[in-house]
């Protein structure tokens, strides 16, 4: 009931001013432990020790996280962490701070339960970013999501990705490599082979230099054929890093309802679901089992959550999801898992 009050209020203002007083929400309901006691996890199942998972080499309390572009400048990840979450993806962060692409840039598409942003990276630069996970506490995992700013062309994208990289490298516990949206000119062009395989070897061999390496994971786009999802896994057995986040968002538009269905930018939320679950199969299959795969990308319900992680996925992430079911989504899913444990 209350989420459904919420969602009408919040989904009758602009998107992203509705995405900036969610924050304010979600800090304010943070201040309110007796309430938010009963609106998350009244039963206490997101501390049940039998979800907890180990994936390359990090022990999360359950497989449910927050996909990055939520918060993207390390803003609320303590209070994200509060509402469910066992591990929050920040960023995507860039060298310098960027006002991302021009407004209007973010859309709700209500019928098909789906988002469309082209936001372009919008973020106030990775030492931003640093300076505020500097304060972050023990207990939740947090990832930094990586990429390059608008105006490095291409060839110089390395010294972005290095310079992310190294800023963070003490702050957060795994990095994610994203050469995958579709809202940035000529990234996707960075998943060629030859190009990728490069970028994540220089990152892997910096991430060598350090006493302790951290996990590094490359995030893919939906729309890659079956040929690019092969030379993806022999990129990352080739690179040696520790795995795939499967999927970013997508530019297909097939079977939209939606008023702005034909809006530019990338697409996340039900319409993915289908083609996320092909894809974390496909490379599970493909791979033998030997990365984990984080999966990600029309997770809008329970079975949602159970196909992807059924179809080999270590951990799942939502966005989507979250903005529509609100957090308890989270103890939803993991209710199913213990319910399966238990039968």
């Amino acid at each position: 009931m209350l989420k459904n009050i919420i969602q009408k209020i919040l989904f009758k203002i602009d998107p992203e001013k509705s995405h900036e007083l969610s924050f304010t929400g979600i800090r304010l309901l943070s201040k309110l432990p007796f309430l938010q006691k009963r609106l998350i996890d009244p039963d206490n199942i997101l501390e049940d020790p039998r979800l907890a998972r180990e994936v390359f080499g990090l022990k999360f309390k359950h497989p449910v996280g927050l996909a990055a572009g939520f918060d993207k400048d390390a803003k609320l990840y303590k209070e994200l962490g509060q509402l469910g979450f066992s591990f929050v993806e920040i960023g995507t962060v860039t060298p310098k701070g960027q006002s991302g692409n021009p407004r209007k840039r973010l859309f709700r598409l209500v019928e098909d339960f789906a988002i469309i942003n082209r936001m372009g990276f919008n973020n106030d630069g990775v030492e931003a970013a640093k300076i505020r996970l500097l304060k972050r506490e023990k207990g939740l995992i947090i990832g930094g999501n990586i990429g390059k700013n608008k105006i490095t062309p291409n060839d110089k994208a390395v010294e972005d990705y290095l310079a992310c990289f190294e800023a963070l490298f003490e702050v957060v516990d795994y990095f994610v490599v994203n050469v995958s949206s579709p809202n940035t000119p000529n990234l996707r062009d960075l998943q060629e082979k030859a190009p990728l395989l490069a970028l994540l070897k220089s990152l892997q061999a910096q991430n060598l230099q350090h006493e302790n390496p951290k996990p590094i994971l490359l995030k893919i786009a939906p729309d890659l054929s079956e040929s690019q999802l092969k030379e993806i896994v022999e990129i990352i057995d080739e690179s040696h890093i520790a795995g795939i986040i499967a999927t970013n968002t997508t530019i297909q538009r097939e079977g939209l309802k939606s008023q702005d269905r034909d809006e530019m930018g990338g697409l996340s939320g039900a319409p993915l679901t289908k083609r996320s679950l092909e894809v974390v199969r496909f490379l599970a299959k493909e791979s033998g089992g030997r990365f984990p795969i984080i999966g990600v990308g029309g997770i809008m319900s329970t079975k949602d959550a159970l196909d992807q992680l059924d179809a080999g996925a270590s951990l799942v992430q939502l966005y989507s999801g979250f903005i529509y079911e609100g957090p308890q989504l989270i103890e939803e899913i993991n209710r199913a898992l213990l319910t399966r444990l238990e039968n």
